[in-house]
């Protein structure tokens, strides 16, 4: 079966995600690390956390019409779906190498990317008149990840 996802949907995945990703950062910070490395885990875990606040916003602001479900799902399968995309295609179902923050970031960075493709290939899915456009606004903070956590990959030296 195929399915259309609308805004809310996406958005709702969005969140999802943003909250593996905090996940994943505090377990990271966790690890035996230098007190700099785990405040900055801990700084992107709280970042996660701030994305995820913004979505949800953004999902509050949401049309009608961006909110219609696009096929007949009375048991809300289509949710389900999302959901489960969302906990084990990006952040989670990844082995977690904390020997080093080198390690951490790259694994971060490879999850980052993960995530850019699968909102990219989930913007298919949606229809123009169900929010299309405002997934743009996820994948560019999904860059804005990459970005940042490149700069400190490039800065760290083991």
């Amino acid at each position: 079966m195929s399915y259309d996802f609308n805004a809310d949907e996406i958005f709702e995945m969005a969140e999802q995600l943003e909250r593996n990703g905090a996940e994943f950062y505090r377990q990271a910070a966790a690890g035996d690390l230098d007190p700099a490395h785990k405040e900055f885990l801990l700084k992107l875990a709280a970042m996660e956390d701030e994305h995820e606040k913004t979505f949800k916003a953004m999902r509050a602001e949401l049309k009608p019409q961006e909110r219609q479900p696009t096929v007949f799902d009375p048991s809300g399968e289509a949710v389900l779906y999302l959901r489960a995309l969302a906990d084990t295609r990006v952040f989670f179902e990844k082995q977690l190498d904390v020997s080093s923050l080198r390690a951490i970031l790259k694994s971060a960075i490879e999850a980052e990317k993960d995530s850019i493709l699968f909102y990219l290939g989930m913007k298919e899915a949606v229809p123009a008149s169900l929010g299309k456009a405002r997934l743009d606004h996820i994948i560019k903070e999904e860059m804005g990840h990459i970005r940042m956590l490149s700069k400190a990959l490039t800065a760290s030296k083991h």
